[in-house]
């Protein structure tokens, strides 16, 4: 699809990654964002009007629930944002032949007992309610439309940036607890991709005309969420103070480890393939300046 002054509709555009969406493109599409207070993904009408007046071509599908804690609390609250009102988008872009780009998670994969990673021709099996509703949109979604694109995200991590939002992520985590004097606790038995949300965006354009299906998305590691942290303070000058500043946490996930990582391999074969996890932390903090 020729993306020349493409209109894009964008929900969910007030978050972490939708922000930057909005500002690394908004020279390259036309960008309609919308979030809660623009439109209310759960009154049908009100989307079909918005898809009436917008006449996008491409729909980015960002509005979610993502909390897991608050997602266990409030099952029926978190289902109808996540699943129901995933499907009046899909169902107007449907209408209007509009190409749908949903955003997922790895959170599908978090009760798998088998250890990752995993690829798309896995078959998930989700024990969060935000997991639940993910998997169970895109199975809908897939049922309704052609052209769908599914982006399950590896952990997205970041640095606060002049009025954009920022998200709980490994590496922001540990410069607040380095900053606060608190020290930074990891488990040596949790496995998880680590992707800047940077490489995510600036791939994304490429990414929205990918051919329909599922794609894996994110940075791979061999390292533990411990040797993560650990890599972090090394990339932030302060290897001389580990002991101090980071506590290994061999308790958490000891009995059965928990492995949340995905096989990227699909989109790499695609033409778009993501560095490792480290590398894209080194080059966070050497971009931003953190160290110390």
């Amino acid at each position: 699809m020729n993306r020349a002054m493409k209109t894009v509709l964008l929900t969910g555009g007030g978050g972490f990654f939708g922000t930057r969406f909005r500002t690394t493109f908004r020279h390259s599409f036309n960008i309609v964002s919308t979030d809660v207070a623009e439109l209310d993904i759960l009154d049908r009408e009100k989307v079909a009007d918005a898809f009436n007046l917008i006449k996008p071509d491409y729909v980015i599908h960002a509005a979610a629930i993502a909390l897991t804690g608050f997602c266990n609390e409030n099952p029926d609250k978190c289902r109808e944002i996540n699943v129901t009102g995933a499907l009046n988008v899909g169902q107007a872009a449907k209408e209007h032949g509009a190409r749908m780009i949903f955003l997922s998670s790895e959170q599908v994969f978090n009760g798998n007992g088998e250890a990752g990673p995993y690829s798309e021709t896995d078959t998930p099996a989700p024990d969060t309610v935000y997991g639940k509703n993910k998997l169970e949109a895109e199975g809908l979604l897939a049922e309704l439309l052609d052209e769908l694109v599914v982006l399950r995200f590896c952990w997205m991590f970041g640095v606060p940036e002049r009025g954009l939002p920022v998200v709980n992520n490994l590496l922001w985590d540990a410069v607040r607890s380095i900053l606060s004097g608190k020290p930074v606790k990891a488990s040596p038995n949790e496995y998880r991709g680590v992707t800047y949300v940077n490489d995510v965006v600036d791939r994304f354009d490429r990414i929205m005309d990918l051919d329909p299906g599922i794609y894996h998305v994110g940075s791979f590691t061999e390292k533990s969420r411990y040797d993560l942290a650990r890599h972090i303070l090394v990339e932030m000058g302060l290897e001389a103070r580990i002991d101090e500043l980071l506590i290994r946490d061999d308790e958490a996930y000891r009995e059965h480890p928990r492995d949340a990582r995905l096989d990227t391999g699909k989109i790499g074969r695609a033409g778009i393939p993501f560095t490792e996890s480290s590398e894209a932390i080194s080059r966070c903090i050497r971009e931003y300046s953190l160290k110390v």
